[in-house]
């Protein structure tokens, strides 16, 4: 017994002694991981090939070299790109492309017997990259390996097949490249690049505006997924940078539909309870002015029904123009980030472009000519006033006032004179913006600019070009809201060295602490 306890606790030491050494190599002794071996990288891709069809849909591959020693590891990705090449349309009455894969084995002994069938496409088995063809005549199918590259995954698809998978194409062309256009259109883009614009106007009638045209926002060039909605009983319209109604524009109701515009299709849609809505995809590439057109009443109190719609272009005989209550037009679009966004001069409803075409008023009732009055001695009561003459004008012109003009002015800007009209004892000119020299406040591509007198001082022709210096007029009760030109202000013809000088004029202005 003695000798078993004495070779048993032996053995326990043994066993201790053997755990402390491996755990003592485990920790102080363990060998370092081998480094990773370097993988080797990309040649450069070669020229693409040519088209593998000779009209429709096809594929063009190009290739590149995984560059390498012995000691480095295979590249990571694909040596091979295929790239969707869309050729002119086949002609009428051509073989699908499957269909001539199938045929190939016409008349020819499959499964390992000696009956001859004829072979149609397939398109019920689960691969539909397998050349999957069904014997004419029979009930059943027979694979014979894949498609060819550049096979059409199935009737419709615009997914083509390489190497036995079916692939989608990429907004770059690249088949598996899974590229996609961001919220503004741009390949491959991620959202972050993007601004999302949604906003509600809930604007009011303006006091000035008989036109019956309010302004809502710009959509400035570039902007997708435009979405506009109008749950009033108002019409939206509608109009191109260059002036040119696309929609409810002129007095007339536009009818429902797709219409081509800023280069992208616009698809306007009109409900029976009044519900509008413009929905584009985009990009546009050009701006376009979103406005809201009211009501229309007629002698009788009633309105212009919504359905059934007029015929595009057909004039309303108009006695009244109203504005029901605005429940909010919501409009929403995605822009670039970093473009321009809409302000709020944009959204003004009593500075809005307004086309030459919607340049008068609506129809009114026809004027009663009073019946005439007995001759008057000369000096009598009744004789109507002498008309006010209006003498010289005396425009601003010289370095000096150019300078003081330019300093004292919310805005300057080159402008074209597209239209006059004699409101009361002023005179509203349409301007065209073409250039900006200064601005405290945001300019709309077109604008109302106001005269405070009839006479024509300064004297400014239609068609013409002007360097104009003009205020900005607010009235105490903020109804009005204008570009106001004094008669003694400064307007010159432009010429490319009156911009000189107007930019020069820029420098002697104090500078805002």
């Amino acid at each position: 017994p003695g000798l078993r306890a004495l070779c048993s606790r032996r053995l326990r030491w043994r066993l201790l002694l053997l755990a402390w050494l491996s755990l003592g190599c485990d920790v102080g002794w363990a060998q370092p991981p081998a480094p990773a071996r370097p993988r080797g990288s990309w040649g450069p891709w070669g020229p693409w090939s040519s088209c593998s069809s000779s009209c429709g849909d096809g594929v063009a591959l190009r290739t590149r070299r995984c560059l390498r020693s012995a000691q480095e590891e295979p590249c990571t990705g694909d040596p091979r790109q295929y790239r969707l090449c869309q050729l002119q349309g086949c002609p009428v009455g051509s073989v699908p492309f499957r269909a001539v894969q199938c045929s190939l084995y016409d008349n020819k002994p499959v499964l390992g017997t000696s009956a001859r069938y004829r072979w149609v496409p397939f398109h019920g088995a689960p691969n539909v990259c397998d050349l999957n063809c069904l014997a004419m005549g029979h009930n059943f199918y027979y694979s014979f390996g894949r498609v060819l590259d550049g096979t059409r995954c199935g009737p419709g698809s615009p997914d083509l097949c390489i190497g036995g998978r079916c692939l989608s194409v990429g907004c770059d062309g690249i088949l598996g490249s899974g590229a996609r256009p961001d919220a503004c259109g741009r390949c491959g883009g991620g959202h972050d690049s993007c601004l999302f614009v949604h906003r509600l106007f809930q604007g009011t009638d303006p006091s000035s505006g008989y036109f019956g045209y309010m302004n809502v926002t710009k959509i400035p060039a570039g902007a997708t997924n435009i979405k506009v909605t109008d749950k009033s009983r108002n019409y939206l319209a509608l109009m191109t940078s260059d002036g040119r109604y696309v929609l409810n524009g002129d007095w007339s109701i536009a009818w429902p539909g797709p219409y081509e515009v800023a280069g992208t299709q616009l698809s306007y849609t009109r409900a029976p309870d009044g519900t509008e809505s413009l929905e584009a995809p985009g990009p546009t590439n050009e701006d376009l002015h979103v406005l809201v057109r009211a009501r229309v009443a007629h002698g009788d109190g009633g309105t212009q029904p919504l359905t059934p719609p007029l015929p595009l272009a057909l004039p309303l005989p108009a006695q009244v123009l109203l504005q029901e209550p605005n429940p909010g037009i919501e409009y929403e679009f995605w822009l670039p980030r970093g473009h321009p966004q809409p302000g709020r001069g944009d959204t003004s409803p009593l500075r809005q472009p307004q086309p030459r075409g919607a340049g008068t008023p609506p129809p009114q009732d026809p004027l009663v000519t009073p019946a005439p009055l007995p001759p008057q001695p000369r000096g009598s009561a009744t004789e109507p006033p002498p008309r006010k003459r209006c003498g010289r004008c005396r425009p601003a012109k010289g370095r000096s006032q150019r300078i003081w003009h330019f300093c004292q002015s919310d805005f300057v800007f080159q402008g074209q004179i597209l239209a006059q009209l004699l409101v009361g004892q002023e005179t509203r000119y349409e301007v065209e913006v073409k250039t900006l020299y200064r601005q405290r406040f945001p300019l709309v591509p077109r604008e109302y600019l106001w005269v405070p007198n009839a006479c024509g001082c300064p004297p400014l022709r239609e068609g013409a070009r002007y360097v104009l210096m003009a205020q900005r007029h607010v009235n105490h009760e903020h109804t009005l809201n204008r570009l106001l030109l004094r008669g003694d202000g400064y307007a010159r013809p432009w010429t490319p060295r009156e911009e000189r000088l107007v930019r020069e004029a820029a420098q002697h202005c104090p500078q805002p602490r």
